[in-house]
C-alpha cells in the first residue's frame, strides 16, 4: 500500500537550516508529481511546495519562496525539502504526499523553530 516516511525534522534556532526527506513506497513514484505539506497547531494543513515527476519545482507557498527548495531522486523513491533561513512561523508537522491526489498520510516530521 502507499506509504510515506518523513524524516529530518527537529529543533532549530531562527535563521537555521534543516533538510527533510520523504521515502515513498507502494506506487510508481517516478511518474507522480509530489508535494510537501505542513500543519501548524490549530491550523489547516497547507501546501508548502510541489515538484513534477521529472524534478521541476512547480509551486512554492509565498511564505517560503527563496528559502525552501524542493527536490527528488526518482532512483531512490525519495523527495527532499531543503529549508533555510527558518522562522518561528515555519514551526509545524511536515508531510509529503502525491500532489493534487493525496493518499494515506504518513506520521510527518516535526519542525520547531525557536530560540
Amino acid at each position: 500500500q502507499v506509504q510515506f516516511v518523513e524524516s529530518g525534522g527537529g529543533l532549530v534556532q531562527p535563521g537555521g537550516s534543516l533538510r527533510l526527506s520523504c521515502a515513498a513506497s507502494g506506487f510508481t513514484f517516478r511518474i507522480r508529481a509530489m508535494a510537501w505539506y505542513r500543519q501548524a497547531p490549530g491550523k489547516e494543513r497547507e501546501l508548502v511546495a510541489s515538484i513534477s515527476s521529472t524534478g521541476v519545482p512547480t509551486n512554492y507557498a509565498e511564505c517560503v519562496k527563496g528559502r525552501f527548495t524542493i527536490s527528488r531522486d526518482n532512483a531512490k523513491n525519495t523527495m527532499y525539502l531543503q529549508m533555510n533561513s527558518l522562522k518561528p512561523e515555519d514551526t509545524a508537522v511536515y508531510y509529503c504526499n502525491i500532489f493534487l491526489a493525496p493518499s494515506t498520510w504518513g506520521q510527518g516530521t516535526q519542525v520547531t523553530v525557536s530560540s
